[in-house]
């Protein structure tokens, strides 16, 4: 019998899906969970050197920049598939 070309074709095309049905790239992932877990580490340091580390001159606002950066591998998780 036969075999159908629309089955074999219609199979096929998952994997050459384009714009906002595409999945993510490999680096994706591991950039977003990196962020995050940077930006909680930045401000456990923060807390536990008593103010004076990662960056000393800051001071407090070193806070700022640890929720900066967890907050970028947030926005991230908005366009994880």
């Amino acid at each position: 019998m036969a075999k159908s070309t629309s089955r074999s074709n219609a199979v096929g095309s998952d994997e050459n899906r384009s714009g906002d049905d595409a999945p993510n790239p490999v680096w994706f992932k591991p950039i977003m969970f990196g962020l995050m877990l940077l930006g909680f580490a930045w401000i456990i340091v923060f807390y536990v050197s008593n103010n004076t580390l990662p960056i000393p001159l800051l001071g407090p606002l070193n806070i700022l920049i640890g929720f900066g950066i967890l907050f970028l591998g947030f926005l991230m998780t908005t366009r994880w598939r």
